[in-house]
């Protein structure tokens, strides 16, 4: 059994994808990946990995969020965790 994940961040204050976002994937105090958010606000992370939880990292264009943490718990399959961000507010959903 293997998963992957994959994430989005899109900048709702500017209604449009948040480039150049980095994200790290964390289990435990090891970092498992690490990434940047393309031109369309995407982010591949990782193809293989063991179930288990992680962390979810972002460090988002935001004068208030300066990071984003999400503990989350992956099994087999492909996991999609976007991040909506805006100066004041944030929100996560498990896509597809």
């Amino acid at each position: 059994m293997t998963a992957s994940l994959s994430t989005h961040v899109l900048d709702t204050a500017a209604g449009g994808p948040a480039v150049r976002v980095a994200v790290e994937l964390l289990q435990g105090d090891e970092t498992v990946a690490r990434a940047q958010t393309d031109a369309d606000g995407r982010a591949r992370l990782a193809e293989s990995l063991d179930p288990g939880t992680y962390r979810l990292v972002f460090h988002p264009p935001s004068p208030f969020f300066t990071r984003v943490e999400l503990e989350i718990v992956l099994e087999d399959g492909h996991y999609h965790v976007p991040l909506l961000i805006s100066p004041f507010s944030c929100a996560s959903y498990r896509g597809s």
